[in-house]
């Protein structure tokens, strides 16, 4: 995955606190791929809501905060 998106995107949407759910969209170019889906401040939530996305051909990541 690391190759799929880039650093700039990464650091944009790793959030100060909490977790954030991201996507990542193949269709799109290089440098847009990665998109915003939902911020969580718990770790069982974010993943709770990873597990329910009835999407198959998503796919799906966490972030976790920086501090």
């Amino acid at each position: 995955m690391s190759s799929d998106v880039t650093d700039e995107e990464k650091k944009s949407l790793t959030p100060e606190s909490g977790f954030d759910l991201c996507g990542i969209d193949y269709f799109e170019s290089f440098g847009r791929r990665l998109y915003f889906i939902a911020h969580y401040e718990r770790y069982q939530d974010a993943l709770q809501a990873k597990k329910e996305r009835d999407r198959p051909d998503e796919y799906l990541v966490l972030y976790k905060g920086s501090t």
